[in-house]
């Protein structure tokens, strides 16, 4: 008698049968057990999960359970609120907190407004904390942002400089560029916007016919080659010429049609950005061609598609404030006054705009309320409204190392339980980790002669009479191959500090005089991920203070080289430019920094 289980995988559903299969005549084939068990998906998830979208059936809970404990902590800072505002006689058991009566829509939203300016009375204020402890303005602890979300951007400084100086962002760029900086700033959308829109009017002037309403609107939010496209269809237009006519033995005017065809030229990366910032800066006065302006078109719609979005939104919101020397309720104030029926739901601002409007609002009313003291202050903004939790600690998740734990017994409330203790699993960003995974490769490596017998390179002048006197055994021989010899590896493993990785023909180059005769078997050997983003923000911070950025194509050694000398001028710690595994890691400065990192 056979036994069978027999499963029919569905979309949402898993049927399944045990049965008994008869064998001989004398045996009878009869069914054990069945049944069907059905994922109840609803039709946007059985849509996402026949296209094969990574949205599990969870995700959606786990928002909607987001958005319980937002609802039950403002809640509950709500109900403090109040509780402290009666215990100071602020308000007592029968003050209205809300709109009451006719004509009473926006009330509270205009007393919020008056009070930056003028007295109100401590029950229209206690409503007003009230209305700030509702909307406490976007701060985040994510270390990672979506590309759709745009980026936060801090630039107030430059937008006042973009202000007082009366320039545009491209303008701006150009003046850096001829002062020898190297770093470019990031700018706000709404200048950004602005300096296109000039340009756009200014070119209107000699394109009336081309630059319509209808292709700027299309334009809008396009990335780099959807906006050649589209200016290829518009971007037309006749020349007039001057040809001889052979038959009628008198030169005639023509009209030719042209298109966008692009401006090729091999200029240099630097020399490129220095030339398309000149067409900005020229377009806002004079004529361009066509092929220029849908080049600046181009920069400048990527410059403003990257500070736009849900982040880059709420940095231009905070910038309106600073410049119109308004509160958050002023501005909200003023919209509803051009437009009652404007919506706030999403107008968000930065956590920093609300308190800084709660201390105008408290310094303000505390000029004419004794009851308004600075401890009462600092309760309510600090312990109450604005206080946001430490993130718990998630080193309980980090995974045991199954060669160094066990498993013991212990008893918690009577109950006997099992639990595991040992030592954690190393952190993959560790310099410890990098540094054992570069060794963990480079003792696997293994060179194959593929061409004619030929020694290794030689690495240094000291290790001369070694290669010298290698063996036949150790020679290179045809089709043959061997692994990498100590110094070999401790060659590589410096290139590998600071490189994200390398292919097969940097490092045969690296190691031997003719790489095309050889061959690995690793098409590509991964780096020290830490080093080399530690590496990458040193060269920005060098290009920001002024100086070349770092050429990374250059060897480990000159690249340090010259890292370390610009630290040294710029009396920077030249400790993080090392690690060494064999020393006490706490007494490391690249280590320490490492961490810091890290724990933030």
């Amino acid at each position: 008698m056979k036994r069978i289980l027999g499963l029919d995988l569905g979309t949402n559903s898993i049927g399944w049968a045990l049965v008994n299969e008869a064998e001989n005549k004398d045996e009878r084939s009869s069914i054990v057990k069945l049944g069907v068990r059905v994922n109840p998906l609803t039709v946007d998830e059985l849509t996402n999960f026949e296209k094969g979208k990574s949205i599990t059936t969870n995700a959606d809970r786990t928002l909607k359970r987001g958005m319980r404990r937002n609802l039950q902590r403002y809640k509950l800072r709500r109900e403090t609120l109040t509780e402290v505002l009666k215990e100071h006689k602020l308000i007592t058991e029968d003050t209205i907190l809300s709109e009451n009566g006719n004509r009473t829509t926006f009330e509270t939203y205009r007393l919020r407004a008056k009070a930056v300016t003028e007295e109100i009375s401590l029950e229209e204020f206690a409503r007003v904390l009230l209305m700030i402890n509702k909307k406490r303005g976007y701060k985040s602890s994510r270390k990672a942002k979506g590309v759709e979300e745009g980026t936060l951007i801090d630039g107030m400084d430059i937008a006042r400089e973009l202000y007082n100086n009366n320039l545009t962002p491209g303008e701006l760029c150009l003046q850096l560029l001829d002062a020898g900086k190297k770093f470019l700033p990031d700018f706000y959308r709404s200048d950004l916007q602005n300096e296109l829109d000039r340009i756009w009017e200014k070119q209107k002037e000699y394109y009336p016919e081309i630059l319509t309403d209808v292709l700027k609107e299309e334009l809008r939010g396009k990335k780099r080659d959807a906006v050649w496209a589209i200016c290829a269809k518009y971007f037309v237009w006749k020349e007039n010429y001057t040809e001889w006519n052979k038959e009628k033995g008198k030169t005639e005017q023509q009209e030719r049609e042209h298109k966008l065809e692009g401006i090729y030229s091999k200029r240099k990366r630097d020399e490129a950005k220095r030339e398309n910032l000149q067409w900005r800066v020229n377009g806002l006065k004079e004529k361009l061609s066509l092929e220029q302006l849908v080049i600046v078109f181009q920069e400048m719609n990527t410059q403003i598609n990257n500070s736009s979005g849900y982040l880059g939104a709420i940095s231009d919101r905070s910038k309106e404030l600073y410049f119109n020397k308004q509160t958050v309720g002023q501005y909200q104030m003023e919209m509803l006054d051009k437009n009652p029926n404007a919506s706030l739901r999403n107008m968000v601002f930065y956590r920093q705009d609300y308190l800084d409007e709660f201390n105008m609002l408290w310094e303000k009313q505390a000029v004419y309320h004794k009851e308004l003291t600075e401890e009462l202050k600092k309760e309510i903004r600090d312990i109450i409204i604005f206080y946001q939790r430490r993130l718990k600690s998630q080193k309980g998740l980090i995974g045991f190392c199954e060669f160094e734990s066990r498993q013991i017994e212990v008893d918690i409330d009577g109950k006997k339980k099992i639990k595991t203790v040992g030592n954690r699993v190393i952190s993959r960003s560790s310099p410890l980790f990098q540094e054992f995974k570069i060794w963990q490769i480079l003792n696997n490596i293994e060179v194959t002669v593929v061409g004619k017998k030929r020694k290794r390179r030689k690495l240094k002048e000291n290790y001369s009479s070694l290669f010298e006197e290698l063996n036949d055994a150790e020679q290179l021989e045809l089709n043959g191959s061997r692994r990498l010899c100590q110094e070999e590896k401790e060659l590589l493993a410096q290139e590998l500090f600071i490189r994200d990785k390398m292919t097969k023909s940097e490092v045969l180059k690296l190691l031997f005089d003719n790489p095309q005769e050889l061959d690995l078997n690793f098409k590509t050997i991964d780096g020290n991920k830490t080093g080399y983003a530690l590496f990458q923000a040193y060269s920005k911070m060098i290009e920001m203070s002024g100086h070349e950025p770092v050429d990374f194509k250059k060897p480990v050694e000159k690249v340090v080289e010259y890292i370390k000398a610009v630290f040294d001028l710029l009396n920077w710690n030249t400790d993080i430019l090392g690690f060494n595994s064999n020393e006490e890691l706490d007494n490391q400065s690249y280590y320490k920094l490492w961490h810091l990192l890290y724990s933030f």
